[in-house]
């Protein structure tokens, strides 16, 4: 059999964007010679597309859109995504062969963990499907159904199926490549099959779906993966029923068969495959490391953002510091240096290392940059306030107000030409609520929400290793962090060291470990103390952030969701 996994760049919405994306692929892939063609879970739609699910002209328009996709499946079977309403509505793959739809397998497991909500939108279906390509048998699933040990995997394999085929939408953190791949390795092994994954790729709001869709045999082995965080026709020859464990892989069956007993499967005739004279085995994408995945998830959600949401141009606040030198270093590779801009906006607190860092970063990256000065701008506040203000000492809300100045002065700069504000604090920060309101959170993005302070450091190198120069000044790295908003100002006078801070962040927030547990694995008790106490506080401003690329397992926002007002002590 030859197969095609379409690793496609959806829309959510875009129902006639997405239907004219799949037409193209499934014409390349009938063009390849392929038997069968995977699409994405939901591409018609796109994913995920909450609440439009609950609108009634969305479902009808996607599955006039089915329709359309059935039409042209012609010489070639089809496997795509869409929601289906038959009493309720289902997280569908729909079977297209021979100009019509031959066939709708409906998802078991719905995923209600983590950004999934799909026990919200979804009923669960029951029915299994089998897809009789000759002597060749396929079992549908939809992404959850692969991740659950045991059925429908191993019901599909006792019940013949040889390859186990998975359309899929399975969002990206550090490292869910090999996950992933392990996992099917494991599920293949289980059920004596071949599976296959055919995942989505690109940005949607928070989340990146980062493709690397894969091939295992029966035996666990890799096959075939396509390449990470891009569009791919991954185009590979399989022989599923003439495999060297056969044997062993047919007994094996049958006990899965006594195992599962005998749940309802349909069979559906499809096209035998056809002969080629030349098999096709592309070379497997290569893994990549974890800051070169960072790069390439932060660059393809921003962009994703940017264009998905009709922006040109983007605009960021460059201190000289080393959050919003990052930033400004992925806009510029994602976007193109034309299309970002960068503004200083020195105080009487701005030294002049900073200032010179933020003007030489400008200017290695190739951006547009400007300064200006908020002095005056923050003199105006401080007169108009110093009647109400008399007698009181100067404290956090005169360093909060020169934060508020520079927010204000990149929304009108959006404003007035239409640029997209990317807020530049990072994940430390926003943990222990280490920003201003309307200030340094101001923005319609923010690219590092999800990235802790050490790997901003690691990652800037990183940057600076890749392009064999300083494209983000070594003074800026090697620099102590400072908010810069009051005279001689380190963060450390304020915060935990990062590198002890992030360690108790990444355990108290993403592994959920509790005070008593973070002391029973040995953290500094005060840093414990601090970091949980500013943490809980800043729930209100978390809520407020904008949308930021997720990176980790656990991210704020549809992760985390942890309530406002909350006496919990943790």
């Amino acid at each position: 059999m030859r197969l095609a996994l379409a690793q496609m760049n959806t829309v959510v919405g875009d129902l006639d964007g997405n239907q004219g994306k799949i037409l193209a692929r499934l014409g390349e892939a009938r063009e390849a010679g392929a038997d069968l063609v995977l699409f994405p879970e939901l591409a018609v739609t796109g994913y995920p597309p909450e609440d439009l699910l609950l609108r009634p002209g969305f479902i009808r328009a996607a599955r006039r859109s089915v329709d359309q996709l059935a039409k042209a499946a012609q010489g070639i079977t089809v496997l795509v995504g869409a929601p289906h309403l038959e009493a309720d509505l289902y997280n569908a793959c729909f079977v297209l062969a021979d100009g019509e739809i031959r066939g709708i397998y409906r998802k078991r497991f719905l995923p209600n963990y983590g950004v999934f909500d799909e026990d919200r939108y979804f009923a669960r279906g029951n029915d299994l499907m089998l897809l009789r390509f000759g002597e060749v048998v396929v079992g549908p699933t939809i992404c959850e159904d692969i991740w659950q040990p045991g059925p429908p995997a191993t019901t599909l394999a006792g019940a013949g199926a040889q390859l186990v085929a998975n359309i899929s939408a399975s969002p990206f953190h550090v490292g869910k490549d090999r996950e992933r791949e392990e996992m099917l390795r494991v599920r293949a092994r289980d059920s004596a099959c071949f599976v296959v994954l055919c995942n989505a790729v690109g940005g949607q709001d928070e989340l990146v779906f980062d493709g690397h869709s894969v091939v295992i045999d029966d035996e666990g082995e890799l096959v075939a993966r396509a390449p990470g965080f891009e569009e791919a026709l991954l185009v590979v020859d399989l022989d599923p029923v003439a495999t060297v464990g056969r044997r062993l892989r047919d007994v094996r069956r049958r006990s899965l068969a006594r195992e599962n007993g005998h749940a309802p499967v349909t069979t559906i005739e499809l096209a035998e495959p056809r002969e080629h004279d030349v098999p096709l085995h592309p070379e497997p994408a290569p893994l990549i490391g974890d800051l070169e995945q960072m790069r390439l998830a932060l660059e393809l959600g921003l962009r994703d953002y940017v264009e998905k949401n009709g922006f040109g141009d983007v605009v960021i606040g460059l201190s000289g510091g080393i959050d919003s030198a990052l930033t400004a270093a992925l806009a510029a590779e994602a976007l193109g240096a034309d299309r970002v801009h960068g503004v200083s906006m020195p105080s009487r607190y701005s030294s002049e290392g900073t200032r010179g860092d933020a003007r030489r970063l400008g200017e290695s990256l190739g951006i547009d940059f400007r300064e200006i000065a908020i002095e005056p701008v923050v003199e105006s506040f401080t007169g108009v306030l110093a009647e109400t203000f008399a007698g009181c000492e100067p404290d956090l809300t005169e360093e909060n107000l020169q934060a508020r100045v520079r927010g204000t002065m990149l929304m009108a700069l959006s404003n007035k030409f239409g640029w997209l504000v990317v807020a530049t604090g990072n994940k430390s920060e926003l943990s222990v609520g280490y920003s201003t309101l309307y200030g340094d959170l101001a923005g319609g993005f923010a690219l590092l929400k999800d990235v802790y302070k050490t790997d901003v450091f690691r990652l800037a190198r990183w940057l600076n290793e890749r392009a064999g120069r300083e494209l983000i000044p070594q003074s800026t790295i090697d620099r102590p962090p400072s908010a810069e908003l009051r005279a001689d100002q380190l963060d450390e006078d304020s915060l935990p060291p990062y590198p002890k801070l992030d360690q108790v962040l990444e355990a108290y927030v993403e592994l959920d470990r509790s005070r008593e547990e973070l002391s029973e694995d040995g953290f500094d008790p005060e840093v414990v103390e601090r970091a949980l106490a500013m943490i809980d506080r800043a729930e209100y401003k978390r809520r407020q952030a904008p949308p930021g690329v997720k990176l980790r397992p656990k991210a704020f926002g549809r992760d985390r969701r942890t309530p406002i007002t909350n006496r919990w002590p943790g």
